[in-house]
């Protein structure tokens, strides 16, 4: 289960999500107060989401077509989290919210390009599997 290489990536995703997000700047206020995830419910909730769907998707290491529709929802969740971030670094009003990005910002990018490299393997593992079952 965790010596394949998707099952590395999802743990990477679950340790950036759930452990690594608790410390990240998430952005600064005009008046110069950081913004963490606390403040924030339902980016918070988002975050532990995602972290949740990743060890979901390790422990159904032997069912790799819902492994793979698991990542690729995950993926979908990412991208909603990143649309959000992107909304609130440009809001239209200007500098009246958002004045400066943290870290914890860029966290969906890397959750996303962690989930395609598992997909990648996954479909790789999936490849094999039928190429020797048509052996038999």
């Amino acid at each position: 289960m965790i010596q394949r290489i998707q099952s590395l990536y999802l743990l990477l995703i679950v340790i950036v999500n759930a452990v690594l997000v608790q410390w990240a700047e998430l952005w600064s206020t005009s008046m110069g107060k950081s913004v963490f995830l606390e403040g924030e419910l339902w980016v918070a909730a988002s975050f532990y989401s995602i972290a949740a769907l990743a060890l979901l998707s390790i422990l159904l290491f032997k069912k790799r077509q819902n492994q793979f529709v698991l990542n690729r929802l995950n993926i979908i969740l990412n991208l909603f989290l990143l649309g959000f971030f992107v909304y609130r670094s440009l809001n239209l009003s200007g500098e009246t919210d958002v004045s400066e990005k943290g870290i914890g910002m860029l966290i969906p990018v890397f959750s996303i390009v962690l989930l395609v490299l598992a997909n990648k393997a996954i479909k790789k593992d999936e490849d094999l599997v039928k190429s020797v079952d048509r052996l038999r």
